[in-house]
This record gives structure tokens, C-alpha cells and sequence, in this order.
């Protein structure tokens, strides 16, 4: 009988096969698992996206009213509270003040609460602080009322770059320009109406401070949707969410989420090792970046340019008051000087953003800058619209310096830590500058001397832009 000459199927040796399985396990193991699909790679909607850029220009708009609005009514307000001169300097330094004291706070607040509820929180308190101010009838509850208005606007100043940075991180330029821009529109539209608006108003100073309470109000809405949002930023896996109890690397590095300071903070909130890897990295600038000599030059070039806005925009329509210019016609050149940054700041960032070193753009504004104070030292009258066009041009430091905030880091950690540092170390370094342009104009009996401070405070101005716009990191030097 014929047997079957198919040969039977070799067993391997029980060892054998168990060193197969046990290296099947292994690279098993090794391999990664498979990505599901859905809402992780699903990103933000783009109705979301247009929203979160609604938000930004009205709260962009809302950044510089509460403070133009006062210096074009300047001499009002101090004729109906009774301040001198040296008291209306204080109050023309409180803005960088607020914004140097809580503007530290601002990172602590994006951490716990997210960046959109504390912007949302800013809005509000900046409506709430232009209601209360003009009618507190006395010097303290009037700088008690600023404070609270600038209050929200220090934190949402900090909070602009991070938002830009962590929803639209591919149009970092693009979006600075648009918000700079809107934030130059809110100030220049602040000094030109508000004279005028007192005046349709029946002549009174309250009402027309108060009145820019009713655009904060608006700036409120689009970020309440925000609040209650949850979806993930570009490029943000669906477990890294925003919000209350996510402890995420990616909340603490993009200034939006809940704090997870620590590595186990991460991984409570995200199960893999690189997420508590990034954790770590984005605490390391926050101890490390006073060491950064580009953090440092950043910081004093925006608080030399700080201390230019702020005494521009605090004082520049009196020096055209005490030089026979009518009192509408100063607001409306504040207003043509606010109104240079319209389209310098969505220019500006997007020309930095193409430069490897911004030191050249500095030197330019910087210029701009003498010349514009050497006419107002010495023809303030004849010559006053090149002067105020002049200085706008000099004023759009600004956006320049908020573009270098987002190109000197190479994460959203750094950009959160260094906007942080150098806005709130550069507004405490602007302090003295109004204040002490007040203290000279009231001892001096004139504009002389505050003048000659003010030309002179653009020579470090620009040494120090130059030094913040070379080509590094702030990772390199930490």
C-alpha cells in the first residue's frame, strides 16, 4: 500500500519557539501603536479659527483707549479732580505700572484657568474700570478705577503673542501684524473721537471716558465662546485638551492650559514619556532666562520704547495745548500719531519676519524718532503734523518688539516665558519715564527739558533693539 510521501511539518524545539515568541513580544512592544483616527488629527474648525481672530483684533482694539482717551481730556480731568503736575505724571505712569505688576501674573493665570477665560476676564475688567473711573469724584478712586481697567489690559498685552503662537503657529507674522494693527486703530480712534464725542455728549469728561467702556463690552463676546471651547490648538493631540484639569505639557507650554508644573503633572495628563519630556522642557526657560542676553536687550528695548508711548501718549497733545494749538486739533494729532501704526504694524512684523537680524529696522524707528523730538523741541506749532507723523513712525517699535517676543524663541514655552519677562521687566523699566517728564514740565515751566529727556532716551533705544534683534534663540544663550 502506498504511503504518502508528503513529509510531515518540522516543529521547531520548545526553546526555540519560546525565543520567537519572546522576541515577537518584543518588537511588538517596541512597535508604536497604531494612531486612531478621529478627533485627535481633527484640529480646530475653521468657523473656531475666525473666531479666535475676531477676538484678538477686539481685544487688540480695547489695549490703548483707556490710556489715549485720558490724554486727549487730560487738562479736564485734572481741572475736575484738582491734580498738579506732578500728580498727572503719576498717573501717566500707572499704565506701565499695572502692566509690570500683573503682567507677571499672566502666565500663572493662562496655566490655571487657560488663556481665553483670563483674555475673556481682561475684557471685562477693562469695561468694568472705564464705567467706574470718571464718576469715583476723587484722585484715588479715579487711579483705583485705571487700575483695575489696566489691569486687564496688562494680562491680555502678555497673552496676545501666545494665543498667535498656539492657534495660528504657521502665521505668526501675519496674525502680530493684524492685532498690531487693530491695536494701533483703537489708539489712534481713542484720540481723535474722544474730544469730539465729549462734546456731543454736552462738554462732559465723564461720559466721554466712559463711553469706551461700551467697546470692551463687545471685545467680551467672542472670547465667552472661547471659554467654554476645548479643542485642541494645530498640531495639539485631542488628550493635551485646554482647560481646567488637563495638565498637559502642551497647556503649559502654549500659556493656555492648567499648570502642570512637573513631569508628573504631564504624565497625569498624557500617558507617554515625550509628553512629560515636554513638561520639563517648558519649565527649563522659566528658570534659565534672566541668563539670555537677548532676553535682557529685549526687555530694555521694550521698555525704552514703552517709556515713548507712554509719555507720547499721556503728554504729547498738552505740548501742542501749550503751544497755542486748540484742544481738538491736539487729540486729532495723538490720533495721527497712533494712526501711523495702522499699517506700519501689520508691515513691520511681516518685514522682521523675513529679516535674519532686526537690528536694521530698529536704527530707522529709532531715527525717526530723534528728528520727530528735535522739531517739537524746536517749532512745536509750525511744524506739527511732520512731527506727529514722525513720531508714529517712531512709535511702531512696538509691533517690532512683540514680533521679536515670538522669532527669539524656538517653542511655545520660550515665547510664553520671554513675553512674560521681557513686557513685564520692560513696563517696569518705563515707570520713571512719565512721571518724571511731569515732575520736570511742573518745576521747568516748560517742555524743554522733558523734550531733550525724551530724544535722549533713543540712543539706548536703539542700542538695545539691536542687541535683541540678532539672530539667536533665547534657548541658545539659556
Amino acid at each position: 500500500m502506498p504511503h504518502d510521501e508528503t513529509p510531515a511539518p518540522t516543529q521547531a524545539p520548545p526553546q526555540t519557539q519560546t525565543l520567537n515568541r519572546s522576541s515577537a513580544g518584543s518588537s511588538a512592544a517596541r512597535l508604536p501603536a497604531p494612531r486612531l483616527p478621529g478627533p485627535v488629527d481633527a484640529g480646530p474648525a475653521p468657523w473656531l479659527l475666525r473666531l479666535i481672530a475676531v477676538g484678538l483684533v477686539l481685544a487688540a482694539l480695547n489695549l490703548r483707549p483707556a490710556i489715549t482717551s485720558l490724554g486727549a481730556l487730560l487738562e479736564e480731568v485734572r481741572e475736575g479732580l484738582h491734580m498738579s503736575g506732578s500728580v498727572a505724571g503719576v498717573l501717566t505712569s500707572v499704565p506701565p505700572l499695572c502692566f509690570a505688576v500683573f503682567g507677571i501674573m499672566a502666565p500663572r493665570l493662562a496655566r490655571r484657568f487657560g488663556a481665553g477665560t483670563v483674555v475673556c476676564a481682561g475684557m471685562a475688567a477693562i469695561a468694568a474700570g472705564l464705567v467706574i473711573r470718571p464718576y469715583v469724584g476723587s484722585t484715588a478712586g479715579f487711579l483705583a478705577a485705571s487700575a483695575l481697567a489696566l489691569m486687564g489690559i496688562a494680562v491680555s498685552n502678555i497673552l496676545m503673542p501666545v494665543i498667535v503662537k498656539r492657534w495660528f503657529p504657521d502665521r505668526v507674522g501675519t496674525m502680530t501684524g493684524l492685532y498690531s494693527m487693530a491695536l494701533a486703530l483703537g489708539t489712534a480712534l481713542a484720540a481723535a473721537v474722544t474730544v469730539p464725542l465729549t462734546g456731543a455728549l454736552g462738554g462732559n469728561w465723564q461720559s466721554g471716558l466712559a463711553v469706551w467702556a461700551v467697546l470692551a463690552a463687545l471685545a467680551v463676546l467672542p472670547w465667552i465662546v472661547l471659554v467654554r471651547d476645548r479643542t485642541p490648538a494645530p498640531g495639539q493631540p485631542a488628550a493635551t485638551r485646554p482647560g481646567r484639569g488637563s495638565g498637559t505639557a502642551s497647556g503649559s507650554a502654549e500659556g493656555s492650559g492648567p499648570a502642570s508644573g512637573s513631569a508628573s503633572g504631564a504624565a497625569s495628563g498624557s500617558a507617554s514619556a515625550s509628553g512629560a519630556a515636554d513638561a520639563r522642557s517648558a519649565e527649563a526657560p522659566a528658570l534659565r532666562i534672566t541668563r539670555s542676553r537677548t532676553a535682557w536687550g529685549l526687555a530694555c528695548f521694550f521698555g525704552l520704547q514703552a517709556t515713548a508711548a507712554y509719555i507720547t501718549m499721556g503728554w504729547m497733545p498738552q505740548i501742542f495745548r501749550d503751544a497755542g494749538v486748540p484742544a481738538g486739533t491736539a487729540g486729532v494729532l495723538l490720533a495721527v500719531t497712533m494712526a501711523m501704526g495702522v499699517p506700519l504694524a501689520f508691515v513691520i512684523p511681516r518685514v522682521a519676519g523675513r529679516l535674519r537680524q532686526q537690528g536694521p529696522i530698529v536704527v530707522v524707528l529709532g531715527l525717526c524718532g530723534l528728528i520727530g523730538y528735535t522739531g517739537l523741541y524746536l517749532a512745536p506749532a509750525a511744524g506739527a503734523w511732520a512731527w506727529a507723523l514722525l513720531l508714529g513712525v517712531a512709535n511702531c517699535a512696538f509691533p517690532l518688539a512683540l514680533t521679536m517676543i515670538g522669532m527669539r524663541s524656538r517653542t511655545g514655552a520660550g515665547v510664553v516665558r520671554l513675553s512674560a519677562f521681557a513686557q513685564s521687566t520692560g513696563y517696569l523699566l518705563s515707570i520713571p519715564g512719565p512721571l518724571l517728564v511731569g515732575v520736570l514740565y511742573q518745576h521747568s515751566g516748560g517742555w524743554g527739558l522733558p523734550i531733550a529727556l525724551m530724544a535722549g532716551l533713543m540712543i539706548p533705544q536703539m542700542v538695545a533693539g539691536v542687541l535683541a534683534g540678532r539672530d539667536r534663540t533665547i534657548e541658545d544663550e539659556c
